[in-house]
């Protein structure tokens, strides 16, 4: 038999998240790879999703997403932001960020338009392109002054006249940076000038740190009526398996995203749908914790990966710290974390696999700090073996 899968997606096989996690579990090395935290949410929402699984809500919820978390949705996002989206109408509950994202593009992209997105990306982004025979133009995000950012006349020069579509990350995995102000402005100029769609994945919203904010770029002159907004419950409450996310939007925008996610799932999840309306409405104050929790391990983190010989960027927001491997001796970061169970018994994930041009990042290597702190320990303690500290 000739090889089955079609051609624009042969190119992306495995995920790096599925290599690396099945090397931690071979070689029992502690998991600072893929981002999954190693405790659960608050307790009062487990309680809520298990009390709506014995009180029958087990059947299919509405096709939009269950009344109520839309409702959240939308109590949400006018405190939060000031941005107001009717639930009936302008919120789609969808299987997580990374579905939202894929029926985004897959609804919004004709073949050979173009998607712009910083790289570093989180992988699924060039996967849900390519599926929708669009083309990624990668605009990429370099460490300027500890930080990394993009340059704005970079960004100019990939709008093309087949542009349809900028996506934006932020706070942006994997490098943990938060786009300022004055940055989402370049991008919001650009969506206007040019009649584009923003695609934005918030999922980490919340999880912010040292006082920065994250401002939606809907939230800007002239950009609520073209972002589709993509939120998540699994990293604002560490519940990543319950893949429950969702959109606001315009309604014609909700509507094209709609029709798209109908024939992908149609609908999942009401029991964890009913718990996460209750969160957002009554577990704000368990995420600040959260989030001050996390800042504590992103710093005990750092100075461990310091002091073992990384040079080390600071996140202002995320589960992640990037490192810059050279200081160790090392220039391919997806050689190293291969060996790195052998090495030190801990995996990590090698950022280059982020990148349309592997080369800008082959020596940078991500690591989570979502994990609880005598993890973390550990894991800085076997990471110490590279340099002999």
């Amino acid at each position: 038999m000739t090889e089955p899968l079609v051609a624009r997606m042969r190119a992306f096989g495995t995920t790096i998240f599925a290599e690396m996690s099945a090397l931690a579990v071979q070689t029992g090395s502690i998991n600072l790879g893929q981002g999954f935290p190693d405790t659960d949410g608050p307790a009062a929402m487990l309680d809520r999703a298990m009390q709506a699984i014995t009180s029958g809500a087990n059947q299919y919820p509405p096709g939009p997403g269950m009344p109520e978390l839309r409702r959240a949705v939308s109590e949400h996002r006018a405190e939060h932001y000031g941005l107001s989206y009717d639930p009936a109408g302008e919120i789609l509950v969808t299987v997580g960020a990374t579905e939202a994202i894929a029926a985004g593009v897959l609804a919004l992209c004709e073949p050979g338009d173009e998607v712009i997105a910083f790289e570093p990306y989180y992988d699924s982004y060039a996967a849900s392109i390519a599926l929708a025979q669009a083309r990624l133009s990668a605009v990429t995000l370099r460490p300027v002054a500890g930080r990394f950012t993009f340059d704005p006349d970079e960004l100019r020069a990939a709008v093309t006249p087949r542009t349809r579509a900028i996506l934006v990350n932020s706070p942006h995995n994997p490098t943990g940076t938060v786009f300022t102000r004055s940055e989402l402005t370049v991008i919001a100029e650009l969506c206007r000038d040019h009649d584009l769609v923003a695609i934005t994945d918030e999922v980490y919203e919340h999880l912010t740190f040292d006082g920065v904010e994250h401002i939606p770029l809907a939230t800007l002159p002239g950009m609520r009526e073209r972002t589709v907004m993509i939120s998540s419950a699994g990293k604002t409450f560490s519940v990543t398996g319950w893949k429950t996310g969702w959109v606001c939007a315009p309604a014609p925008l909700v509507t094209a995203v709609q029709t798209v996610k109908q024939f992908l799932t149609f609908t999942a999840s009401a029991p964890w749908q009913l718990a996460v309306a209750y969160g957002l409405r009554q577990e704000l104050e368990w995420v600040a914790a959260l989030r001050a929790g996390l800042q504590d391990k992103r710093d005990r983190l750092m100075e461990g990966l310091a002091a073992a010989g990384f040079e080390v960027l600071k996140p202002a927001g995320t589960y992640f710290v990037q490192t810059d491997i050279r200081p160790l001796g090392f220039t391919d970061g997806l050689e190293l974390t291969r060996r790195l169970p052998e090495l030190a018994g801990v995996v990590a994930i090698p950022t280059q696999v982020f990148y349309e041009h592997p080369e800008r990042g082959r020596h940078f290597v991500r690591f989570a700090f979502c994990k609880k702190e005598e993890v973390i320990d550990e894991a800085v303690t076997r990471l110490k073996r590279l340099s002999g500290a």
